[in-house]
C-alpha cells in the first residue's frame, strides 16, 4: 500500500495559505532546501490537491522552469472537486464522488507515494479517516498574524516525529506521522 504525504509550508504562528505567505519566496534561494523538495516530489509518483489548492497551483507551477518544477509539472495530479469543470494542467484528472473511497483506491495501487503540498480539507478529511501517513511541515522563520491557521478549531491529531532536518535560511522541516488509537 503507498503511504500520503502531506508537505506543507507553514509560518512559526501556524498560517499556511492568505496573501501573507508570499514572503516564503524570500527563503527559497537555498539549494538544500530545493533539492529537499524535489526529492521528495521525486520519491512520489502522484500529485493529490483540492480544488482550491488546483486553482492556485495552476497559476504558479506551469510557468516555473526548475526541475521541481519540472517534476511537478510531468506527474499525475488528482484533483478532487465536485465543483471544478475542467483541469487543463499537464496530466490532471478531477476526481469526483466519495473522497476517502477513491484516494483509498489510490492508495491501494502499486506504485510510489502519494504527496498533498498544502493543508485544507482534503487533508482534514484524510487525517479523520486515518488516511495520512506523514506530514512534513516546513516551518518558515516569520511571524506573519494573518492568514489561514494549519490546523482549524476541534481538529485534533496525535503525532510522532521522525525527523528533523534544517536549512541555511532558518527553514526547519519537521516530518511526523499520525498515530491512530491503540499505537
Amino acid at each position: 500500500m503507498r503511504n500520503i504525504i502531506e508537505y506543507t509550508l507553514v509560518s512559526l504562528d501556524g498560517v499556511c495559505a492568505g496573501a501573507a505567505i508570499s514572503r516564503f519566496a524570500e527563503y527559497r534561494d537555498d539549494e538544500a532546501y530545493m533539492r529537499d523538495g524535489l526529492d521528495q516530489a521525486l520519491a512520489c509518483d502522484s500529485l493529490l490537491m483540492g480544488r482550491a489548492t488546483y486553482e492556485s497551483f495552476v497559476r504558479i507551477w506551469p510557468r516555473r522552469t526548475d526541475p521541481w518544477a519540472d517534476r511537478i509539472n510531468a506527474m499525475p495530479k488528482y484533483v478532487f472537486s465536485s465543483t471544478l469543470e475542467k483541469a487543463d494542467w499537464n496530466n490532471t484528472t478531477i476526481v469526483r464522488g466519495d473522497v476517502v473511497a477513491e484516494v483509498t483506491k489510490l492508495k491501494l495501487q502499486e506504485g510510489r507515494d502519494l504527496l498533498i503540498y498544502g493543508h485544507g480539507l482534503l487533508t482534514e478529511t484524510l487525517l479523520k479517516h486515518h488516511l495520512l501517513d506523514a506530514f512534513g511541515f516546513l516551518i518558515y522563520p516569520l511571524v506573519l498574524g494573518q492568514g489561514k491557521q494549519l490546523f482549524r478549531q476541534g481538529e485534533t491529531a496525535t503525532l510522532k516525529l521522525v525527523e528533523t532536518k534544517s536549512f541555511s535560511k532558518g527553514i526547519v522541516k519537521l516530518t511526523y506521522e499520525p498515530l491512530s488509537e491503540g499505537r
